[in-house]
């Protein structure tokens, strides 16, 4: 296999992953955030984590593929690196993440609360509005609220008699 067929077959299954991913992510799209997120960086790192087949062409290959190849077909003997190194990449990125939850429930706490407060505030600052608007409008009010014109002002003139 040349260099040029290496990393071609690095791309086309780049592609399928980010694919299997985006698919998982439309999957996983309804479920609650606290374990939707979990369960994508999951599949994210299985997707996307590499082992070393050949330590002296310095070649790797997808980890899942090289765990998958060795249990199934007892075709080499890499599943425990494969295995070992989908878990350290897993503790990684879960590390991370983990980190990232830290910093964000906090915002997103002091966020919450703003929004409550200004909705509180917004409510009462409509209750102590008075409520002077009739509902139906008057008498003889037209639709929108307006009071109804004479058809002939000369007409509705009253004028004092004597």
């Amino acid at each position: 296999m040349t260099e040029n067929d290496y990393l071609i077959a690095w791309g086309l299954y780049a592609f399928a992953a980010l694919g299997c991913l985006l698919v998982w992510m439309r999957i996983t799209r309804w479920m609650w955030r606290w374990l939707r997120e979990p369960l994508r960086l999951l599949v994210a790192v299985l997707l996307f984590s590499p082992t070393i087949i050949d330590p002296v062409k310095e070649k790797v290959a997808p980890a899942i593929a090289i765990t998958a190849l060795d249990l199934l077909f007892k075709v080499g003997n890499n599943a425990w690196r494969a295995i070992s190194d989908l878990f350290m990449y897993g503790m990684i990125a879960f590390g991370i993440y983990m980190v990232f939850v830290a910093i964000r429930f906090p915002i997103e706490r002091a966020s919450n609360a703003r929004k409550e407060q200004a909705a509180a505030a917004k409510a009462a600052a409509r209750a102590d509005e008075p409520d002077d608007d009739q509902p139906f409008g008057g008498a003889g009010d037209d639709r929108y609220g307006r009071p109804p014109v004479p058809s002939n002002p000369q007409r509705s003139r009253v004028e004092p008699r004597l």
